[in-house]
């Protein structure tokens, strides 16, 4: 028989080891803390996230303990060493897609900033969407010299302007009823894009975002701000943090996409892609098939440069 005060719900926000909860069918968020079994177990990492399904017991003074986080599909995770060992430090559970916003000028777009996050995410294995903003700076037709490259290595982009009040309709169409973690550099019109998206929305994200960039290393302080018309976003201002120093340089091959399915074909295994005979990768960017751009960061990635 379960009880009535047994509840399954949503982490929206996590500061300071409470876990701010909305449960199923209900719309009033509960405070609640991990039960003692579970803060007191052997652990290299967080134990519950901003996303993450849980169960629960709501006590007689409205407050909740949790029982049970469960199983997740997948978790943004930053790694930090430390003396004790690595700490999984997780950002954002259960995503259902991270959404780059880069602006097309005003600042100028860095390609290799979003190769950077772009790889990054293949890591983690997070769905992806770009945002290619402030289009209405530079029209359309220069924009998608610089962003339409991407969507042939199976990463789809939005062109947006708020002035012009373009693709803003695609936009809420795909953040609609999904979990969307938002990142990208600062100036390049995300919070207009969340305001015109839903008013208030994009003050909100923003003091947040300063919030967490104020705070100090151990600060915890994310949220799930939702959609009018069903689904969630979440500010994710530390995605530059989420550092690649765990990455062997050889791994970074299958987090491009274009490269992944060359190398295979080259002359020798242990092919570093940069001058051996054979070379299925220099072949291709011989012949113009994969963009020197992608190339050069490829190269600065797998060096351990930024």
């Amino acid at each position: 028989m379960t009880d009535e005060n047994d509840l399954s719900g949503l982490i929206i926000r996590a500061q300071s080891g409470f876990f701010f909860v909305l449960p199923d069918g209900r719309d009033q968020v509960v405070t609640c803390t991990l039960r003692g079994r579970l803060k007191n177990s052997r652990r290299s990492g967080d134990i519950a996230a901003v996303g993450d399904r849980v169960n629960f017991t709501l006590s007689t003074d409205g407050s909740g303990a949790i029982n049970e986080i469960c199983p997740r599909k997948n978790e943004i995770v930053r790694l930090d060493p430390r003396p004790q060992g690595v700490y999984r430090q997780i950002f954002l559970a259960n995503v259902d897609q991270v959404v780059f916003v880069f602006a097309c000028s005003q600042p100028e777009p860095h390609l290799r900033m979003l190769d950077r996050y772009l790889v990054i995410a293949e890591k983690q294995n997070i769905p992806v969407l770009i945002v290619a903003n402030k289009v209405d700076l530079i029209g359309l037709a220069a924009a998608r010299e610089i962003f339409d490259y991407y969507p042939e290595l199976g990463y789809p982009v939005i062109y947006t302007s708020v002035k012009e009040n373009i693709g803003i309709l695609d936009l809420k169409a795909k953040l609609q009823g999904k979990l969307s973690a938002l990142a990208g550099p600062s100036g390049v019109g995300k919070s207009s894009l969340l305001n015109v998206l839903q008013p208030g929305l994009g003050i909100t994200v923003g003091e947040v975002s300063q919030f967490n960039e104020k705070g100090k290393h151990t600060t915890n302080f994310r949220q799930l701000h939702p959609l009018e018309n069903g689904g969630w976003v979440a500010d994710a201002p530390g995605w530059k943090s989420l550092a690649l120093w765990d990455t062997y340089p050889e791994e970074i091959d299958a987090y491009f996409p274009e490269l992944s399915v060359l190398v295979q074909y080259c002359q020798f295994s242990n092919c570093s892609h940069q001058h051996e005979p054979g070379c299925a990768v220099l072949e291709a960017l011989a012949k113009g098939t994969i963009r020197r751009e992608r190339y050069e960061s490829y190269l600065r990635l797998k060096a351990g440069q930024e």
